[in-house]
């Protein structure tokens, strides 16, 4: 049996501000900084040790990542960052406070965007779209549905995370809520239209036991 555990970064200051963030770089508020501490204090108490931990390219995953790695004792591992795992590019919806669009669009478009599998948010101009974005190789995306993000992010499953695991490597993952959302529809085989009802709240980490295939056999929230 091996671990999977995964995380979503502590509140950034755009979870405070209801504002829709994707690969804007924001920083953790101190309430964020606070339960980053928290939740590495009780995967201490699962007396984990990780081989690897796995981040995003953007801020608020990144020193979550390193907070929970000092608050269990373990910051010599290996850390990778990919812009794989960045969250969900939102688009032109990048930085608006989210019920601000909800009454200038109203709801079935904003909870389509928002939490739907396929729903495209209205897409960035071109003109502020950045290259090589974070040394990811690629022009920024315009905006993604979290199906796009989905299909970038599972080959960097395939690649780095699973091999570890298959020999028998416990593997951390910090990342975004979107993000985190795909790879459990991965994990868990959740069809699309039922993804909208999963959540996956700051700093809470998820405990998986995987087996040699790579089958669940428990899950826990701690």
């Amino acid at each position: 049996m091996v671990k999977l555990v995964i995380m979503r970064h502590g509140q950034s200051l755009a979870n405070k501000n209801d504002i829709f963030t994707g690969w804007n770089d924001v920083p953790l508020t101190n309430t964020g900084e606070e339960q980053a501490h928290l939740a590495g204090q009780k995967l201490f108490s699962e007396n984990l040790h990780f081989s690897d931990v796995h981040t995003s390219l953007l801020l608020r995953a990144i020193k979550t990542a390193n907070i929970v790695l000092e608050e269990i004792n373990q910051l010599y591992i290996d850390e990778h960052k990919s812009w794989r795992l960045n969250e969900r590019h939102y688009g032109a919806l990048r930085g608006k406070n989210k019920q601000l669009i909800k009454e200038k669009y109203g709801i079935e478009k904003f909870n389509t965007w928002r939490r739907g599998f396929y729903g495209l948010p209205p897409l960035l101009n071109p003109s502020d779209a950045i290259f090589n974005y974070c040394n990811c190789a690629i022009l920024e995306p315009l905006g993604e549905s979290l199906s796009m993000a989905y299909k970038r992010l599972i080959p960097y499953w395939v690649n780095y995370i699973a091999p570890n695991l298959i020999n028998n490597k416990n593997q951390l993952v910090v990342a975004h809520g979107s993000t985190l959302r795909a790879l459990i529809k991965f994990l868990e085989k959740i069809p699309d239209d039922e993804l909208n009802a999963v959540e996956v709240p700051n700093a809470q980490p998820i405990i998986y036991t995987l087996n040699s295939r790579m089958e669940i056999i428990d899950k826990k929230i701690i």
